[in-house]
């Protein structure tokens, strides 16, 4: 009994020990904490940037670019394109303008006019650029046609903006106030083709608050001494229209069938506008 007991104390401990080696390696976990929890760290962070940038996007105050139709001149095309930022224009550039002899000339001195002049007034309403009488209105109706786009889409956020604040404040003021921001909005109208003796005159106006804030001929008599008498006489009628505020304006001396179409074109307009 005495010779056996040191021998089984040495079986047991070697037994033991072998034993606590093997627990001690099944405990060894699969994988490393750590790296588990970066990883779980880097699959959510992208989350947040996510929604912050959506939220940017969705608040910004983007600027807007349009381009106006184009409008065929004597001398060519004048395409206009505008950037609208907070409803002001902030820059024009015209896309295309005539071309070739002296048209090249003409349109290098008068583009960058118009164009700051565009960008100041802030509406189609501008001065013809002296010695560039076709550019000028080829620029202001390719012009008018980006304004109106414009206009459009304004006119849509503004309705949304009215349905909101007549929600908001649950009184017939609201009704009221989206009213009169409707009846302010510009209006722009065609009257019929006048037959004169010398070609035919077309006058579009554009009305907002029921006064005209805008006049020109769309057409007018062409060719030989007709083309003197019509660039001198339209302006002139144009700013008569806009000062009278209806179609009682005087004819220009030495103009007397264009004055005639003009003022007869000018009234038909207003009628359509309710004027």
């Amino acid at each position: 009994m005495k010779k056996s007991h040191p021998l089984r104390r040495i079986v047991l401990a070697g037994a033991a020990t072998v034993s606590g080696i093997v627990l001690l390696l099944s405990l060894k976990p699969a994988s490393d904490p750590a790296a588990a929890s970066a990883d779980g760290a880097s699959q959510q962070q992208p989350a947040a940037p996510q929604g912050s940038g959506g939220v940017q996007a969705a608040g910004g105050t983007e600027a807007q670019t349009l381009t106006g139709d184009v409008v065929k001149t004597d001398y060519g095309n004048v395409q206009v394109r505008i950037t609208v930022a907070g409803g002001k224009i902030t820059s024009a550039a015209a896309l295309q303008s005539p071309t070739g002899g002296r048209s090249t000339q003409v349109s290098t001195d008068a583009v960058p006019k118009l164009n700051r002049a565009a960008v100041t007034a802030g509406t189609a309403d501008i001065d013809a650029v002296s010695g560039a009488t076709y550019t000028s209105g080829g620029y202001k109706k390719s012009l008018q046609s980006a304004l109106d786009k414009a206009g459009a889409a304004g006119a849509a956020g503004a309705t949304g903006g009215g349905s909101a604040e007549a929600s908001g404040t649950g009184g017939t003021g609201g009704d009221a106030s989206g009213s009169g921001a409707g009846a302010a909005q510009a209006k722009t109208v065609t009257g019929k083709a006048v037959t004169t003796d010398y070609g035919p005159v077309q006058v579009r106006v554009t009305v907002t608050g029921g006064k005209i804030t805008k006049a020109e001929a769309v057409q007018q008599p062409k060719g030989g001494r007709s083309d003197q008498i019509s660039a001198d006489a339209v302006p002139k009628l144009n700013a008569a229209a806009v000062a009278a505020g209806n179609a009682d304006i005087d004819a220009v001396s030495g103009a007397t069938y264009t004055s005639g179409g003009y003022k007869e074109s000018l009234q038909s307009a207003l009628d359509q506008a309710g004027g």
